[in-house]
């Protein structure tokens, strides 16, 4: 039997330990930081604040200590939002152990760095902790409800450790939850991150109450410049076309629970960007950070990313919709 720490109780981290709980092979600890969201699994089994109504199974125990949550794990799941992964695993560096297996969860890229989030984990281990750690990345099409509830999923796990990738593999996996292995740790990484960039504009444009030939244009349009950047970045273009690319960008564009396609209906209907944010009640939209990350990435790497550009004018110059739009379909003819 592994222990498995589970870092972050939100919806994707709550629904992480729920698989993993459910075989009872294994000792799943679940770390929040939110002292209410201990208490609600504590008395109630549920994880009332973040994914309320789906039980959470008697072999997963929660805490809010950090220490507590690692201590003696043989693999440690970060699932904290991107933005706080750097701090939380320089609290942490001290009591990594080298033989500590690592799967980063969180789909985001730092703002200061453009650094994938595995790339995060890395440094701050080597540079606090004093060795590489092993790490995997897990991506691809799944809303934590769904996941939770046990409806048929599938995902990719990245790492260029075949071992490491084949044993997350196999700890994750159960009937409703199949778990593919990838080498290509950038591709599906900046996948993962990216396509939170499109859900939002796929939000916009149906909060414009444009049409279905309008969203097919975006996801398609979305899916050639995502992958611009990520050959670029080093990922692999057939990465791209699999779960962790074309799989989530549509679950994403499309899906009601999809917190990012939802931020874009709002702002579509003409909603102001920090009031839809203080209506969520702590959930996140990694992609309002993760479009700062990506424009910046871009310029780094010389890639032309039209309708990120665009989103980005949106959520932090005020740009109005449809103007944005516009000019999207105004720009000199290309080919495909």
């Amino acid at each position: 039997m592994s222990k498995i720490a589970v870092i972050g109780a939100g919806a994707w981290g709550t629904a992480l330990a729920i698989v993993l709980g459910r075989t009872g092979a294994n000792e799943i600890e679940l770390w929040a930081f939110e002292k209410e969201v201990c208490e609600s699994i504590v008395a109630r089994r549920v994880n009332e604040p973040f994914l309320d109504g789906c039980v959470i199974p008697e072999t997963v125990t929660v805490t809010n200590s950090l220490i507590d949550a690692i201590a003696g794990a043989q693999f440690v799941v970060s699932v904290m939002p991107s933005h706080h992964c750097r701090q939380i695993f320089e609290s942490i560096a001290p009591q990594l152990k080298p033989e500590m297996m690592f799967v980063s969860a969180t789909k985001g890229i730092e703002n200061e760095t453009f650094l994938r989030m595995s790339e995060v984990i890395s440094e701050v281990v080597r540079g606090k902790a004093g060795f590489t750690p092993r790490i995997s990345a897990l991506s691809g099409p799944s809303f934590a409800r769904e996941v939770a509830k046990g409806d048929p999923t599938a995902i990719t796990v990245a790492s260029t450790d075949s071992e490491l990738a084949a044993a997350v593999q196999r700890e994750f996996s159960d009937p409703s939850f199949r778990v593919y292995q990838n080498d290509d740790i950038a591709g599906v990484e900046l996948g993962g991150a990216l396509k939170n960039v499109i859900a939002i504009a796929a939000g916009v444009c149906d909060g414009l109450e444009l049409g279905h030939n309008t969203a097919a244009a975006l996801i398609t349009r979305g899916l050639a410049e995502i992958s611009r950047l990520a050959v670029s970045c080093g990922a692999k273009q057939n990465t791209m076309a699999g779960l962790a690319g074309l799989g989530d960008l549509v679950l994403t564009c499309t899906g009601g629970l999809s917190r990012n396609r939802t931020v874009g209906v709002e702002l579509g209907k003409g909603r102001r960007l920090s009031d839809i944010i203080a209506g969520m009640h702590g959930m996140v939209a990694e992609g309002v950070l993760t479009t700062n990350a990506a424009v910046g990435l871009a310029k780094k790497m010389n890639c032309d990313m039209p309708i990120t550009t665009q989103m980005y004018a949106i959520l932090h110059d005020g740009k109005p919709p449809k103007d944005a739009i516009r000019e999207l379909m105004t720009r000199p003819g290309k080919v495909e």
